[in-house]
């Protein structure tokens, strides 16, 4: 099983089914917060749900396409990070998170992505990494400037979540020449 430790309180473990329950045990005391920036919140709500999520997950790892991460603070899972897509055509891959809310304003995310930085130009070899975030999601707009991360544009309409129309800001980095 992959892992990767992000520092002395961090780890990315590759999900697995042991993890299932875990899972729906955070999400389920974060659905009104994830419900609000996540479509699929709404509707991931059983230990079973989880499971085929890991499956569906493993076999888009298994074919490259994504690669799904638990994160592990001090041991507790707190999120999931994750390369959504994987698009080696284009030498590119995109980064979705969420975070168990009592966990945040620690540096956590920032710390995470930081990791699946270098995993992606140091191990996929890519040159770009973009984050999607809802434009006023600004816990998640706030990762991406941390890492120093350009801002690319706005796109409009780009997704429901909960019933509202949510416009999506854009960022990008590109590996160091």
């Amino acid at each position: 099983m992959f892992t990767k430790k992000v520092d002395d309180e961090l780890e990315l473990v590759l999900v697995h089914p042991a993890l299932a329950m875990k899972y729906a045990t955070v999400v389920e005391a974060n659905r009104d917060y994830l419900s609000q920036w996540m479509a699929w919140a709404p509707y991931v709500k059983t230990e079973d749900d989880f499971k085929a999520f890991v499956k569906n997950s493993l076999l888009d790892y298994a074919n490259g396409k994504s690669m799904v991460c638990a994160i592990e603070y001090q041991g507790v899972l707190v999120g999931n990070i994750a390369f959504n897509t994987i698009k080696p055509e284009l030498k590119m891959v995109e980064i979705g998170y969420w975070l168990d809310a009592r966990y945040q304003g620690r540096g956590i995310m920032t710390r995470c992505c930081q990791a699946m930085i270098d995993i992606a130009f140091n191990h996929l070899k890519v040159e770009k990494v973009q984050i999607s975030a809802a434009k006023d999601n600004y816990s998640s707009r706030g990762v991406c400037e941390r890492l120093s991360m350009n801002l690319e544009g706005v796109i409009t309409n780009k997704e429901v979540v909960s019933g509202r129309i949510l416009d999506h800001a854009v960022y990008g980095l590109h590996k160091p020449k």
